[in-house]
């Protein structure tokens, strides 16, 4: 057999964690079409069915899945070999708004870290407000934050998260109270949007518990505590979105923007890595 081309591999793996061929091309800034050709050479020289194609999903065979371990080594150990010519640590600092940090992070971390094995990653969790601030004063090198409503600021929209009212499957509303909710406080513009929704729709309301982070926030939902405010993304496992059951307003959407000012390659190349991850990932949700 012909050695493999890392090129398909790689292809393969993005496109199998992806379930997209569509994603998997952003991400390797190519075309559907090249991606296709790649995988489908990948699997005629393998002689097996890799992944399962309808219109509507793609995901791993058994084979395919045999396989994915052995393909994510190869190219980890090919990208590691590659960095091994770059001696210099580069440390790359980026804020990430807590609404944006679910349980996809690990595998987050994982994929950049394969991206670039020298590069340093530091992440700084926080609100969009004090992420932007500690980005102004020069402490970030990058910040990942929901839009600010000033709008002012010269920033690349990645995408739109959607917001949801988030409970557990066995919550019921107590008949004459008022919707118990579960924030960030008063600071946080997710919450003034929702409050103001509930308040036009002419829905009592009331905090009952305030937290920072969507998995403090969800949290207080997955317990049956209260309905939480959330990106439908980073919503706690088992919670459902309980919006149309009990007929509340629909939750505006907002714009995720990175700021960078970096313009080496290694810093830019990461940066596009970490975009295009939480670009899939939102369209997955």
């Amino acid at each position: 057999m012909k050695s493999l081309d890392l090129d398909a591999v790689k292809a393969f793996v993005l496109t199998a964690e992806l379930q997209s061929f569509t994603r998997a091309a952003e991400a390797l800034d190519s075309t559907q079409s090249a991606i296709s050709l790649k995988l489908r050479r990948l699997e005629d020289q393998l002689g097996r069915r890799l992944l399962e194609r309808t219109p509507r999903q793609v995901r791993l065979s058994a084979e395919g899945a045999a396989f994915m371990e052995s393909a994510r080594e190869l190219v980890g150990a090919h990208e590691r070999a590659i960095a091994s010519f770059e001696v210099k640590q580069r440390r790359l600092v980026i804020g990430i708004s807590h609404l944006l940090v679910g349980s996809e992070l690990p595998g987050l971390l994982r994929w950049m870290n394969e991206h670039d094995p020298n590069l340093v990653i530091e992440l700084r969790v926080a609100g969009s407000n004090e992420v932007l601030k500690a980005y102004d004063d020069g402490v970030l090198d990058a910040a990942l934050v929901l839009q600010p409503e000033d709008r002012r600021r010269n920033g690349e929209v990645l995408f739109a998260e959607s917001f949801a009212w988030i409970a557990a499957p066995h919550w019921q509303m107590r008949s004459g109270q008022p919707l118990p909710l579960s924030t960030q406080g008063e600071t946080c513009s997710i919450r003034a949007a929702a409050v103001r929704a509930l308040d036009s729709a002419g829905i009592a309301w009331t905090e009952v518990f305030i937290g920072k982070g969507a998995a403090v926030v969800g949290a207080a939902a997955s317990i049956g505590l209260a309905v939480a405010v959330l990106p439908r993304r980073a919503a706690p496992s088992g919670t459902i979105d309980i919006g149309h059951a009990l007929s509340l307003p629909a939750l505006p959407t907002h714009e995720v923007v990175l700021y960078s000012a970096l313009h080496d390659r290694r810093s830019r190349n990461a940066l596009h890595t970490l975009a295009m991850a939480f670009k899939n990932l939102s369209k997955a949700a």
